[in-house]
């Protein structure tokens, strides 16, 4: 399975942005997704998931500025970013939840990261 993320790039403050992360592979079913991010010198953090019951939820420094969305048909999972400052500065990571087959227990992945950077 591979996560094919973008988006990403140099946004103004109050700014917009949206990511997408696209799975690709042997999927018979993809579980939860989300995205996270890491800022230089800060632990990678969780920053929204919404799971396969389309439930979501976001961390609370973005919450009502980031939407998470997802389109199953096209396995991919984006991110509404909106009012940006320079804190959202950092890398964002897609993670997603496939299962290979019927039977097949869940897995996770990472995408390869695509940098935010906010700023003037």
């Amino acid at each position: 399975v591979q996560l094919q993320a973008s988006g990403g790039g140099l946004v103004q403050p109050w700014g917009s942005l949206r990511l997408s992360c696209a799975a690709s592979g042997i999927i018979f079913s993809i579980e939860d997704m989300g995205w996270y991010r890491e800022a230089p010198g800060k632990p990678r953090e969780l920053v929204a998931y919404a799971s396969s019951t389309d439930v979501s939820n976001y961390a609370d420094s973005v919450k009502g500025r980031c939407t998470i969305s997802r389109d199953n048909a096209k396995k991919t999972v984006y991110l509404q970013m909106n009012s940006l400052n320079s804190e959202d500065t950092a890398v964002y990571y897609c993670n997603v939840g496939v299962r290979a087959g019927r039977y097949s227990t869940t897995r996770a992945y990472w995408g390869q990261g695509t940098l935010v950077t906010v700023s003037s």
